[in-house]
């Protein structure tokens, strides 16, 4: 292994870190159960940033998403891998960043048979100074009105990924009808 690689903690069905994987190598089409996290940002006016990812991503390349993910590290917290993860994708400084769904989970297989298997928390944090996005990580991004992103993928789910589509009911549970 790489000495700078970034390292993914591979999980158990219970969750249980039971090794690490290269994150370059990690995600396949026999992708093992990893150890992930979400996360939803705010603004002061209560929108919520959703962004494009960019075409150079493995999984989901140019997919309208969340505002960001990543990995914990081996023995980080999760918390404070989300800090870490959203300064490195959108040069951004968070507050009041709060678990919402600590036990989400999903296995999803993209048009290239890439598969996302992850135990996933859910995170929203506000968001504390201005966007500056890397462009190998976001395209594109946008404030919006949490209405209007929670009609737009119960419309329309397949512009989004599947983790967003997932993610949005559990977190707007009134907007979404029964499952």
């Amino acid at each position: 292994m790489n000495a700078t690689a970034e390292l993914v903690v591979l999980a158990a069905d219970d969750g249980s870190p039971v090794g690490v994987q290269d994150k370059a190598t990690v995600h396949s089409s026999s992708t093992p159960l990893h150890l992930a996290f979400s996360a939803h940002v705010y603004d002061d006016d209560g929108r919520i940033l959703i962004t494009r990812r960019a075409l150079s991503k493995l999984t989901w390349p140019g997919v309208w998403t969340n505002s960001f993910c990543g990995h914990p590290a081996p023995g980080e917290g999760l918390e404070d891998a989300v800090r870490r993860r959203g300064e490195h994708e959108l040069g951004l400084r968070l507050d009041r960043v709060e678990l919402k769904v600590p036990d989400f989970r999903y296995r999803a297989v993209d048009a290239s048979g890439i598969v996302e298997n992850e135990i996933c928390p859910v995170f929203t944090a506000r968001a504390a100074a201005p966007l500056d996005p890397r462009a190998d990580e976001v395209m594109e991004w946008q404030w919006t009105d949490p209405a209007l992103i929670t009609t737009a993928v119960a419309a329309t789910p397949w512009v989004f990924s599947p983790w967003l589509t997932l993610q949005l009911p559990l977190l707007y549970p009134d907007r979404f009808g029964p499952a």
